[in-house]
């Protein structure tokens, strides 16, 4: 990891108002490092922090993938209840989930339209709109 990928996960981090600890900025650069947008599970990043040699332990990936959320710095999309993705782009924007190969990837938003929404309940109001498109092989 170069001294460029941190620096880019200092200042990420610094966006979210996050303290830059040692596990924080490895886990930032890998996120971010190379300014683009990734779709994440703690387990690939987790496996992704070994190949890069750092050393942080799997729990440390989830409660810091949580913080980053709790910060605005990603979103969790969660595909079937039980798999969570997290994704560096907070943008509004749908997925495609490919069932056969696991992967989330980002979806054409020009393409998507949602002409209205059901009326929330009574108390309550809409959050966000998350947009799963599953697909498998023909």
């Amino acid at each position: 990891m170069t001294n460029q990928h941190r620096a880019r996960g200092s200042d990420w981090l610094a966006r979210g108002g996050l303290r830059p600890t040692r596990q924080r900025v490895a886990l930032a650069a890998l996120l971010v490092g190379d300014g683009r947008n990734r779709h994440v599970t703690a387990e690939s990043l987790f496996e992704a922090t070994r190949e890069a040699g750092e050393q942080v332990s799997l729990a440390t990936v989830y409660n810091t993938l949580r913080a980053f959320c709790d910060a605005g710095l990603m979103r969790e999309i969660t595909v079937d209840g039980t798999k969570s993705y997290f994704d560096t782009c907070t943008e509004d924007h749908p997925h495609f989930y490919w069932e056969d190969s696991q992967r989330l990837t980002d979806a054409p938003s020009e393409e998507l339209e949602i002409a209205r929404l059901p009326q929330a309940p009574e108390g309550a109001e809409v959050a966000s709109v998350d947009v799963v498109i599953r697909l498998r092989k023909r």
